[in-house]
This record gives C-alpha cells, structure tokens and sequence, in this order.
C-alpha cells in the first residue's frame, strides 16, 4: 500500500468553544485492504490547537496536521496539503469519523489513549551511556557559521581516535534522524564503545546548526565537514594523528571530497557512498524502484531512454531556457518511439502533462544542490584519495546500487595513491544498512532495525584492524 500522506509543513491551527477538549492522544484503526494504525496527537497553546499524526505501521511520526478545528462538537482534521481529511463528532473520549482521502471515504474510529502506540526502535542508545556524551557548538573559520553538535568519548582520560560522521542527502539532524531512526546515535553509540571519540553535527540549516541550506551544495556541505575536523583538532581527548570521517550516502561523496585537501585524515568510511558518475548512479535507482513496484523490464528499459535524455538535457546546458528546449525535444522525440504503455506510466500522453513534465524537471535544474549533485563525478576525487579507505554497500541497496558502484570504487580506488583500503557488499542490507524483507524505501520505517549488527561490526573491526 502506498503511504497515506506525504511529509508535510504545518502550522498551528483554530480552536472554538468545545463541550469536550480534544487535548490527548488519539488513535484508531482503519482497514483500506490491511489494516493501518493512525494516531493524532492535540495539543494546545494560547488558546490555539497543534496536531501532529503518526502511522506506526507505515514508520512514519509527526507528521504535522496544517489545521485542525472544532465546532460544538464536531472536529476536522485537515491534512490540506496531502489532500487528506478527517471529520468526526466527539463524544464520550471517542471520534466516530471518515477519513476521506483521493475521493474514497473510510469509515475511523479514534479513541483517547494515555499510551499510543510508539514505533519501535530498540537499538537507540538510552542513558545511562557508560561514556561521555557532550553537546557542543562551534563556528567555522570566518565565524558565519554555527554547528551544533554531540561528542561522545570513552571514560578513560587517554586520547583517542576520533570519527566525524557525515549525513546523506537531504537536512538531517545530528542523529541522521528519519522515520523514527536514529543511525548516527546508534553508530556513534557503537564506535564510542569500542573507544572512538565521535562526532556528529546537525546539517547547516538544520536544529543548532545556522546557515543557509536554500543555495548551499556538496562542495558547502564540505566546507562545514572541514570545520567539524579543525573542531575535532582542538580537543586534547583527541589524537589527533588519527582522525577520520564516515559518510553515508552523499557523506560517502563528501568525505572524500575533504579527505584529498586535508594532510591530517588518517582514514575514512564510505557507507553506500558513490563509486560512479552521480547522473549514472540515479538513472539505476530509477530504474530499480520501478521494478521493484512491479513494473515490467521492458517498460523500464524504455523509461531509462528518456531517464538518461533528461539529465543530459540539465547537465550539458548552461541556460535555463537550453534546458527547457532540450528536455521538450528529448521528450517529443522519446513519444514518438516509446509504446503506449510507457507513455502512460511517464503521465505525458498529452501536451499539457508534458508541459508539466518537463516542468518538474526544470525545477531540479534551477535547485543548486540537485544541479551540482546531478553533474558530480566522484571518480577523479577517488582517484586522488591517500588515506586508508572502507567502502560498504549493502546488496539490496535500491537507492546506491552496490555491484556498479563498488565496481567503480575499486577501479577508482586501485588506481588512487592509498595502498589500504578494502571493499565489501554485505548481504541482505538496504540503503541504511537494515537487514530488510522487501527492501523497498517504503520499507525503512517498517523495520525496527536501524542498523543490521553485520554492518556496525564490519566498521567497527575494520577500524580496530587499521586504526585503534
């Protein structure tokens, strides 16, 4: 089943006289061919209402409800920008409501609840840690920028090694937090453990952290990675002769992006970090999500033509208007040989969806970070790369996929002037590096595991092997 909802932005919302205040907790159960939990969280403040929704099922927590109002004792849930409402009467700590969505209504009973259902997430560390755990703030080197940050360090009073983490694409806080996963806390949790200072730092824009994340890319993003390392440098806790990164995902881009400017990274860890052309890397990603949903391969093939047609479009124009005229072109062109059934699934089998088509598309060539992500060839900085390296994928990785990409790591990386690193896929693991059952993206809040044991305990033995 596809997700109810999308993320969404909310804002607060208006509250009239009531016999009975919808203040709590909510939650129900809706069948729509399997049965979906929902809980609404209410809260109030100045006289206002705040909601926020959660689908335990579908690993999906507060999602923000745009409005929601009461009449007497009517209330309306309006999740406006999904499409999405609730209405029910409130009575006797139960909503008895429909739930309308797409033009389909579904009948939903909600009750008030002291204890909602949580998703599960066994593996995000609770104190007592047995270690030291310290938020921290520091500015980058001409003090535009602040970053804030948790530190965690071994009891021991020695120095030690220490690992910067970097997040994937996307604001991420420091625990790279989503769907209720916390990867950063449990790797940092993991590796401190074991006695390895780390440090992870919310994105620029992002909680503590200030800084304009609208036009920033990787190569910003970078810069805010080289300020974490300097920070790093300063703590006497800190060897400073061993100080490495690990990305995951886009910070598998970064990392090494850092690493061949800097004389003073010992090592670096790149999970799910691309080995190919990034234009080359989302063309198989697209083309894996859509078997995966079941679409068949010789449609795929078919898409993957006007796939590869659109990113060459973005990335050989220097104009948004060559953009847009070569997109038009590669899109007419495509319609003239593409079967029906292709053209249906792309949506553009008239002029205005095509119209609409290459708008979206535009919207990523106008996005500075998607612009310069889409160009991005992380080979030649491969190539260039000293220090020791581990690159991890997971083999049903859909978003990253491992054969291509550790294959273009190790040829980047026979050819680079380190003479320690090591490759590995390990099997069974999606794009997080959760042991997964359908490895869909879908999929990821579903699961309980943040991240698989085989996957902590590869970076863990690997840095206990070459750098403890």
């Amino acid at each position: 089943m596809q997700k109810l909802f999308s993320t969404l932005v909310g804002i607060t919302c208006s509250i009239a006289a009531a016999a009975q205040s919808p203040v709590g907790n909510w939650e129900g159960e809706m069948n729509v061919g399997q049965k979906v939990r929902l809980v609404f969280r209410v809260k109030e403040a100045n006289g206002k209402l705040a909601a926020t929704m959660d689908s335990p099922d579908q690993g999906v927590t507060g999602v923000p409800v745009a409005s929601t109002t009461i009449t007497g004792d009517s209330i309306l849930f309006d999740l406006n920008n999904a499409g999405i409402q609730y209405a029910g009467l409130l009575k006797d700590n139960e909503i008895t409501g429909v739930w309308k969505q797409g033009g389909m209504n579904f009948p939903l009973l909600m009750k008030r609840t002291d204890k909602p259902t949580e998703l599960s997430r066994p593996q995000t560390p609770k104190p007592p840690y047995g270690y030291l755990s310290e938020d921290v703030t520091f500015k980058n080197a001409d003090g535009s920028i602040s970053y804030g940050a948790t530190i965690t360090m071994p009891a021991g009073g020695k120095t030690y090694p220490a690992v910067l983490l970097i997040s994937g694409s996307g604001p991420q806080n420091r625990d790279e937090e989503l769907m209720g996963h916390k990867p950063f806390a449990v790797m940092a949790d993991y590796l401190t453990k074991k006695g390895y200072i780390v440090l992870r730092v919310d994105d620029r824009g992002v909680g503590q952290t200030t800084g304009d994340r609208k036009k920033a890319t990787s190569a910003d993003f970078a810069k805010d990675a080289h300020a974490a390392i300097d920070y790093l440098k300063t703590r006497k806790e800190v060897n400073a002769k061993k100080i490495g990164m690990l990305g995951h995902s886009e910070g598998g881009m970064i990392a090494p992006m850092v690493a061949i400017e800097r004389k003073d990274i010992d090592f670096i860890v790149l999970m799910a970090g691309p080995g190919v052309k990034i234009y080359e890397l989302m063309e198989d990603q697209s083309a894996a999500v859509m078997q995966a949903s079941g679409v068949a391969p010789a449609i795929v093939a078919e898409y993957r033509k006007l796939y590869r047609g659109i990113e060459q479009s973005i990335i050989s124009s220097a104009t948004g208007e060559e953009a847009q005229n070569k997109m038009i072109q590669v899109t007419t062109a495509w319609k003239n040989t593409a079967s029906k059934d292709a053209i249906a699934l792309v949506d553009i089998d008239d002029f205005e969806k095509e119209k609409k088509f290459v708008a979206e598309f535009m919207k990523i060539y106008h996005d500075a970070w998607f612009n310069y992500f889409l160009k991005y060839d992380p080979q030649p900085v491969l190539q260039k790369l000293s220090c020791k390296v581990l690159a991890l994928n997971g083999d049903k990785d859909m978003q990253v996929l491992s054969k291509p990409n550790l294959e273009g790591m190790r040829q980047m990386l026979t050819k680079s002037k380190t003479k320690n690193y090591e490759i590995k896929e390990l099997q069974g693991l999606n794009h997080l590096f959760q042991t997964c059952k359908k490895c869909t993206v879908q999929e990821y809040g579903i699961l309980e595991e943040t991240i698989a044991p085989i996957a902590l305990q590869a970076v863990g033995d690997w840095l206990d092997k070459w750098v403890k």
